[in-house]
């Protein structure tokens, strides 16, 4: 056995049976999405450490997961390119691909991460050979940890939160999450509930700082005005559903065409989580106008006619990813979605940061402090399945109301920047060696 591999103890190999039980149940899984979504297909074998060229040595790994993970991690991975020299930035799904690409280009390396099967890890990290492993938010996975521990690289984990739930089950599971949370150098936490609850799962305080959440230091597009601006020239309104899943969208379009009564020249851009779902809401879409004299169009069609403020279409399917930024500076009012079914919610942060109102649904759990601060601030509206319809009617009835939202969630996005700088500068001093004293958030 190599010097490398991780030291075995009973909680482990208990784990890793498990996984290998698991692997029929995680090949069909992979194939049924590459079925629903071809864009799951290609590459599918660095998944198991597998890759058809050589990956870059020595570097900086960022584990970003997904495309929210990435975009947050953006300004980060830019300054540690310049600092620090190489880096690896590794997703685990397309969005999170193609958020890399677009955003980071060729200034990173880019790959699927493997899965966390010791032959594929054990695979992965003798090809790159990482000088460290910086994982985003929640990803703690006990065989890339432990693996990467035994091999002498540095693990951190920033912007990194634990729930309340989450930290029941890592207590159940004491006999296999206690090791793997030695091995962290640094858990750089959103706030101080979250690190606390590390402590209490007997992470060495030292290494847990509180830095804040580097998803409110967003990088805006700089044409993010004038697109919003060119669009609403004509007499026309908006508000956005964001980041939907199935089950909301249904009660979007009833708060739509309700909203519709009462102002004619409304307009809904509905942009799913998944913008590969376009073909399986198009057909909702058709059936829901069918009996109506509005007619819906693809995001596309709706820029490529002579302007969009001239568009006839009351429904706008955003089937395309990196696009919303503009739109949600455009409209009126901001559904966020992954709330109204138990999907625990997506990132509020930007419609907040450009003055948008908004509102989400009772299933707000993955980002529970950001609503927690903007329901504070009175930023942001809870609905439910039944109460969305009215809500939504009475902001887009009420101009000052809009106004109050949107300036307090501005506000709020702008008195809780810095936790980009705080982390980089945390990765920096475990990288050099030094103490992290005197750098947690303030």
């Amino acid at each position: 056995m190599s010097v490398y591999h991780a030291i075995s103890y009973p909680g482990l190999v208990i784990y890793r049976i498990l996984l290998w039980l698991a692997l029929p149940v995680v090949l069909l899984r992979l194939w049924w999405r590459g079925r629903r979504d071809a864009t799951y297909r290609p590459r599918w074998q660095e998944r198991f450490g597998f890759y058809s060229g050589s990956l870059a040595q020595g570097t900086v790994w960022f584990h970003t997961v997904s495309a929210g993970e990435t975009i947050a991690a953006a300004p980060t991975i830019r300054a540690m390119t310049a600092e620090q020299g190489p880096v690896l930035v590794t997703t685990m799904t397309p969005t999170g691909s193609e958020r890399v690409a677009s955003l980071l280009g060729d200034t990173v390396a880019h790959c699927y991460a493997p899965y966390d099967f010791t032959f594929a890890v054990r695979r992965f990290l003798t090809q790159a050979n990482p000088r460290v492993l910086i994982l985003m938010e929640t990803e703690i996975w006990p065989n890339l940890i432990l693996e990467a521990k035994a091999r002498g690289i540095p693990v951190m984990l920033v912007n990194a939160r634990l729930s309340e739930k989450s930290a029941r089950g890592y207590q159940r599971f004491r006999w296999l999450s206690r090791r793997v949370l030695e091995c962290f150098d640094l858990i750089a936490c959103q706030t101080s509930e979250h690190a606390q609850r590390f402590i209490d799962l007997g992470v060495d305080a030292k290494r847990v700082q509180t830095v804040g959440n580097v998803k409110y230091d967003l990088d805006l597009p700089t044409d993010v005005e004038a697109r919003a601006a060119e669009w609403a020239q004509a007499p026309r309104r908006y508000w956005i559903a964001a980041s939907t899943h199935p089950g909301e969208e249904e009660l979007v379009l009833q708060a739509h065409f309700a909203a519709l009564e009462s102002d004619p020249s409304l307009t809904l851009l509905l942009a799913p989580r998944h913008p590969n779902r376009a073909a399986e809401l198009a057909i909702l879409l058709d059936r829901a106008t069918q009996a109506m004299p509005i007619t819906w169009c693809r995001y596309g069609d709706w820029v490529a006619q002579a302007g969009p403020a001239t568009s006839h279409c009351r429904i706008v399917l955003i089937d395309e990813m990196g696009v919303l930024m503009p739109l949600f500076r455009l409209s009126e009012v901001a559904f966020v979605g992954g709330s109204l079914v138990p999907r625990g919610g997506h990132n509020p942060i930007e419609p907040a940061s450009l003055g948008t109102p908004v509102i989400t649904g009772p299933h707000d759990f993955n980002f529970a402090q950001v609503y927690a601060d903007l329901m504070a601030a009175r930023a942001c509206q809870q609905v439910n399945e039944a109460s969305l319809t009215s809500v939504l009617v009475a902001l887009l009835n009420d101009a000052e109301a809009r106004k109050a939202m949107g300036a307090a969630a501005s506000e709020v996005v702008a008195s809780n920047k810095g936790a980009q700088q705080r982390t980089q500068d945390v990765i920096t001093q475990v990288l050099s060696g030094q103490s992290l004293d005197g750098l947690t958030k303030r």
